[in-house]
């Protein structure tokens, strides 16, 4: 079974892209999140931004099944 790239629906702060992440990875979302923020401490948090905000429109929503 081929495994895909969703933004969570049920597991989401702002648009899920964690909560798709930590479903992807088999991991906690909070792991995820704390990580997320980490990097973005160390990279002045502008490439993190923009990659979250492409992430919004190129990765799909969950769907019902």
């Amino acid at each position: 079974m081929v495994k895909k790239l969703f933004r969570s629906r049920s597991n989401r702060m702002i648009a899920g892209i964690c909560g798709g992440m930590s479903a992807y990875f088999n991991i906690d979302a909070t792991l995820i999140r704390i990580g997320y923020v980490l990097l973005g401490a160390l990279t002045a948090f502008v490439p993190l931004l923009i990659a979250y905000i492409v992430a919004w429109f190129i990765i799909p929503e969950e769907t019902d099944q």
